[in-house]
C-alpha cells in the first residue's frame, strides 16, 4: 500500500522522503542521488509491475541519445546497494528483456 503525504510517501516498509531526498527505514534514512531518488519514486508509482529500462530512462534524462544503456545500470546498482544497507534486499528485480519492479 502506498501513501502520500506533501513530502513523504510511504511504501509498506519504507519512505520516501521527497523533500528531503532520502529513504527512511525505521531510524534509519540514507541520502539518495538525483537519478536514484528519480528511479525510486518511478518504480514506486508503479509498484508491482514491470517499468521498461526505456520509461525509466526517458523519466531520467531528456534525450536517451547521449546516454550510454549502462549509465541506467550503474544508477540501479548503486540504488540497490542503498536499499541493502537498509535491509531491503532484493526489492528491486530485474525482469529481463522487460525492465525493473519494485516488489
Amino acid at each position: 500500500m502506498v501513501i502520500y503525504t506533501k513530502t513523504k510517501w510511504t511504501f509498506g516498509e519504507f519512505v520516501l522522503n521527497t523533500a528531503r531526498s532520502m529513504i527512511e527505514v525505521e531510524e534509519k534514512e540514507i541520502e539518495l542521488t538525483k537519478n536514484e531518488f528519480r528511479i525510486l519514486k518511478i518504480l514506486g508509482q508503479s509498484r508491482g509491475k514491470i517499468v521498461s529500462r526505456e520509461e525509466i530512462m526517458e523519466c531520467l534524462w531528456d534525450s536517451e541519445s547521449f546516454i550510454d544503456d549502462n549509465t541506467l545500470t550503474v544508477n540501479i546498482t548503486r540504488l540497490r546497494n542503498k536499499l541493502e544497507e537498509l535491509g531491503l534486499k532484493e526489492l528491486i528485480q530485474t525482469k529481463r528483456g522487460q525492465g525493473y519492479i519494485l516488489i
